[in-house]
């Protein structure tokens, strides 16, 4: 395992730009939802993320997982009250049971596709909080956890009701310790987007989809029934996930030529992820089958390459990519040959 470099800044699901446009267009609660939201967000960033004082103990065995369940009690302290740990029954809470199986998923994947043992890859223990303050529209990894929002209930349901959503806050830890990529630019939004590759590939995983049959989307089940739109991000066609008259359109590019130059969110971290994220997808779907067999491999192959600088941009990566296929599947390999027109068809190389 490649030594764990300086800490990334703070992770967060939800993109910023959804939450401003709320402050403008949502009814007055939502607005002060957003607005909360927002707040708790800012606040966390001027706080040190660290382990708890008194952090429970890691798996024993390779390969086996250890998780912590804690509820925030809709407070904003961490980690909050612990109300499930390994190997207990359902508690009966659906938001601290959701979480429990779905980082159980996620380790499960991790383990059995990528033989990697946990977070830091020796059998870090994984710890969420759920009703993580009052109506809040987030999830985040801090350093140390993830952690979940309620939702408002109104446009957002609760954030541990998508597999994808909480194997991404996990996918932020290994990617802090891999590669430690700095969360702002074209680094930072390909730090968004492997966290999206890898909770797709989680989903798919779980649910033994090829693919044909995966949705390819990031966040679906997120977005009540009340918005016009089906997740939060779509992996075959950014720009498309949704068009709504409060959250607005979705404003994800799929291809160099519409990258987005922005001085919020970090440099548009959760919009240009949008171009890595179908690159992924054109190659997973140009090799067929199971996206985990090949392209995730790959993908991860990347990740964990001590090549792979801080504040490597999309074409750094996409060149590792290429590399790293023909390292795994040949050099005249179709995977290479796939990963490579991947890329190009989203303008990343020529």
């Amino acid at each position: 395992m490649a030594p764990c470099r300086d800490r990334e800044a703070f992770a967060r699901f939800m993109p910023p730009h959804v939450l401003e446009r709320i402050m403008s267009h949502g009814s007055a609660r939502l607005q002060r939802c957003a607005r909360m939201t927002l707040q708790a967000d800012a606040q966390f960033r001027l706080r040190n993320a660290s382990a708890p004082a008194a952090r429970p103990a890691d798996s024993s065995r390779p390969g086996e997982v250890a998780r912590y369940i804690y509820t925030a009690g809709n407070q904003e302290a961490l980690p909050g009250n612990l109300v499930r740990e390994e190997g207990e029954p359902d508690s009966g809470d659906i938001a601290v049971d959701e979480a429990y199986r779905w980082l159980g998923a996620t380790h499960l994947f991790y383990w059995q596709i990528l033989q990697r043992d946990s977070i830091d890859g020796e059998g870090m223990a994984l710890l969420g909080t759920v009703h993580y303050g009052e109506d809040y529209d987030n999830a985040f990894w801090n350093g140390a956890q993830m952690v979940f929002g309620d939702g408002d209930g109104e446009l957002f349901n609760r954030f541990t009701v998508a597999l994808d959503v909480v194997a991404h806050e996990l996918t932020h830890g290994v990617i802090e310790r891999e590669a430690g990529l700095v969360y702002a630019d074209q680094s930072g939004a390909l730090n968004e987007s492997l966290a999206d590759v890898f909770g797709a590939l989680v989903k798919q995983h779980h649910f033994e989809q090829n693919v044909e049959e995966a949705d390819w989307l990031i966040g679906e089940g997120l977005l009540t029934d009340r918005v016009n739109g089906l997740a939060l991000r779509s992996m075959a066609n950014p720009g498309s996930a949704y068009d709504d008259p409060v959250l607005g359109k979705d404003p994800q590019p799929g291809h160099m030529d519409d990258f987005v130059r922005t001085s919020s969110d970090n440099g548009g971290v959760h919009i240009n992820s949008g171009i890595p994220n179908r690159a992924f997808y054109l190659a997973a779907t140009g090799l067929g089958g199971f996206a985990w067999e090949k392209a995730g491999p790959v993908w991860f192959d990347a990740l964990t390459d001590p090549r792979l600088e801080r504040d490597g941009d999309f074409a750094q990566f996409a060149r590792l990519t290429v590399d790293c296929a023909a390292k795994r599947f040949g050099a005249d390999s179709e995977v290479m040959q796939v990963v490579n027109q991947a890329w190009i068809q989203v303008g990343v190389l020529s």
